[in-house]
């Protein structure tokens, strides 16, 4: 028999912890990111304040900033709040970002064709008909597109998150397709024309009425996931697949239907950006929004209201950080460099929300070897 002693320092599960503690770790962590971040603009010869100051100002001191700045968050929560069932159903949906591509492939398709000159919508503002074509082509597609690899998982077992990723390539080469081919305005340009007025997003105070869309939704999501019996059966099937089908529920059709909520979600998102916020379509199209918005998920625990707080956080250090190179010549990567950085803390505070780190005592633990086979036999830590 062999000993070996225990590590001074290792990694304890937590019981039930307090919401209050909780939440004092997640805000030392944000300071602690922000001091981190401090840390490297004293590194480039900057002052930290000032540094934080331009990027707030840089995306809340001025009306159009804030414009810029929800702009900015609306894809990110409507794609949050799209992953967010699938995620609770422990189902790695990580084409979202294809979805979208997919989704606003759809509703260019009604844009171009029933809006503007050669379509039977010529009017000079958004035409609530057209605009709900768009919405339900878009939904149509992005649901398809997300039906595909659920498909594939519920009837054979394919890898989720592997046939999702892949999905996201084969959609944005589709639409580079489209650029140079069908949907091209001038021959040559590889651009898709503009859209017509009339398949427009109409502005509320500033901004496309996207951002009303996705508030809807947000509560929609929540009643869904928290009081229906398909958010009950997502959430079974989240914790144990052997347990949902010893209830009876049918794994196969939850997770499709599952996924095709989350697609019919993201395609809408895809039709919110070509139609509020690009006015046309381009490869281009999702702009990353598909995985910036599983860190959004997981920070928000998938709870859709904190969903919005990190959406907007995040479309803050984004607008901000260009306020960084223009008025202090600070290179946005560094810019983005710091919103990494608090990313990277906040994630963290979520490891420390569920363990903590523990003084290990000397000598408790004993390695049995026995016919090659090793078992760890000692003293549990009294918790």
């Amino acid at each position: 028999m062999h000993e070996r002693k225990q590590p001074i320092f290792h990694l304890v599960k937590r019981g039930e912890l307090s919401s209050k503690y909780a939440l004092l770790i997640r805000l030392a962590s944000i300071l602690a990111a922000l001091l981190a971040g401090a840390l490297i603009f004293l590194l480039l010869g900057s002052n930290p304040i000032r540094a934080y100051g331009e990027i707030l100002a840089g995306s809340l001191g001025r009306e159009s900033a804030r414009q810029r700045v929800i702009n900015i968050a609306v894809p990110l929560l409507g794609t949050a709040l799209a992953i967010a069932p699938c995620f609770r159903m422990k189902f790695w949906n990580i084409g979202a970002e294809g979805q979208i591509t997919a989704g606003a492939v759809g509703a260019t398709y009604f844009a171009l064709t029933f809006g503007g000159k050669y379509g039977i919508f010529e009017g000079k503002e958004p035409s609530l008909l057209l605009l709900l074509m768009m919405a339900l082509g878009a939904m149509i597609c992005g649901a398809f597109w997300a039906l595909i690899p659920a498909f594939f998982h519920a009837k054979w077992g394919t890898n989720e998150t592997l046939f999702t990723l892949m999905l996201n390539y084969i959609a944005i080469g589709i639409v580079k397709w489209l650029q140079g081919g069908p949907w091209e305005g001038k021959p040559g340009s590889q651009i898709i024309p503009n859209f017509h007025a009339s398949a427009l997003l109409p502005k509320v105070f500033g901004v496309h009425i996207g951002w009303i869309l996705v508030l809807l939704l947000t509560v929609l999501i929540f009643v869904y996931m928290r009081y229906t019996k398909h958010g009950y059966e997502i959430a079974v099937l989240g914790e144990s697949m052997n347990t949902a089908r010893y209830a009876g529920m049918n794994v196969a059709w939850i997770t499709i239907r599952t996924m095709l909520l989350s697609g019919a979600i993201a395609g809408l998102v895809g039709f919110m950006i070509v139609s509020g916020a690009n006015k046309t379509l381009y490869f281009g199209v999702a702009g990353g929004v598909g995985f910036t918005a599983i860190t959004v998920a997981w920070l928000a625990q998938l709870n859709p209201f904190a969903m919005i707080v990190i959406s907007l956080m995040l479309a803050v250090l984004e607008k901000g950080a260009g306020n960084l190179e223009t008025v202090m010549g600070i290179p946005t990567s560094i810019a983005d460099i710091i919103t990494g950085v608090i990313l990277l803390f906040m994630l963290a505070s979520e490891f420390f929300v569920r363990y903590r780190v523990a003084l290990g005592s000397r000598g408790l633990d004993w390695v049995r070897w026995d016919e090659g086979k090793a078992g760890v036999a000692g003293k549990e830590e009294a918790e």
